[in-house]
């Protein structure tokens, strides 16, 4: 693992963004100085707070190209280790928004599997549940809200928190299609939260799904998990001019 000075070309690689459709330019800022840098998969990438501070973009606009990276294969996102090069510079010269255009049109098709796999799943819970399941439940939302709290990334919990409900469920089927697509759902995830605003409308939304499943009103849990995995689809800012 390298981390070598900034050559004068890197330092302009990271010259402020422009106003304007912010995590596009950040990606392509990236783009220059993974290449002018020769950084080669498994070199650690700036963090995302000297990333905002050199580029003169926010926090949010950073993590939103990383996801955006993420999404394509790029990097590598370590929890609590940084962000590091997972393909070689050549793969990221493609243009970028024909490969998120890729990535767009397999959304609809995630977002229905998630659909009838997580709406069932919450229903069932409602009926079949435990107090170690709700206990399992609450405890994914307390962590999901002290780091959305703290600035961290809620990706964690929240998939700990749909992995409870999928468990509650007692149907070893849908567990297993679960698990299988634990790849895809895991992306549609991380695209959704890096959206602004949305960790917090995602919390607010988990916290409706399980009332209803404590509850043990069926109905209830699977409409609110549908309207939720309805807002998770809603990737707008990875295509829209």
């Amino acid at each position: 693992m390298r981390a070598a000075a900034l050559t004068p070309q890197a330092e302009e690689a990271l010259r402020p963004v422009r106003r304007g459709k912010l995590y596009e330019q950040v990606v392509e800022r990236l783009r220059e100085l993974i290449d002018v840098q020769g950084l080669r998969p498994g070199d650690k990438l700036m963090s995302e707070r000297d990333l905002a501070a050199r580029l003169g973009v926010s926090r949010t606009s950073v993590r939103q190209a990383m996801t955006a990276l993420e999404v394509l294969g790029l990097v590598e996102i370590r929890h609590g280790g940084g962000v590091f090069l997972a393909e070689a510079p050549e793969s990221v010269l493609p243009s970028l928004a024909s490969e998120l255009a890729r990535q767009h049109e397999q959304l609809p098709a995630v977002i229905e599997v998630r659909e009838a796999i997580e709406t069932q799943s919450a229903r069932l819970a409602s009926r079949r549940r435990n107090e170690n399941d709700v206990l399992a439940m609450r405890q994914a939302l307390s962590a999901m809200s002290r780091a959305i709290a703290g600035g961290d990334d809620p990706g964690g919990p929240d998939a700990a928190f749909h992995d409870a409900i999928v468990a509650a469920a007692r149907n070893p089927l849908l567990t297993h299609l679960w698990r299988e697509l634990a790849e895809p759902i895991d992306r549609s995830r991380r695209a959704s939260l890096a959206r602004p605003g949305r960790p917090s409308q995602s919390l607010a939304d988990h916290e409706a799904i399980l009332a209803a499943i404590e509850r043990g009103d069926e109905d209830a849990a699977g409409h609110a998990m549908r309207t939720h995995l309805r807002r998770v689809g809603d990737l707008g800012f990875l295509t829209r001019r």
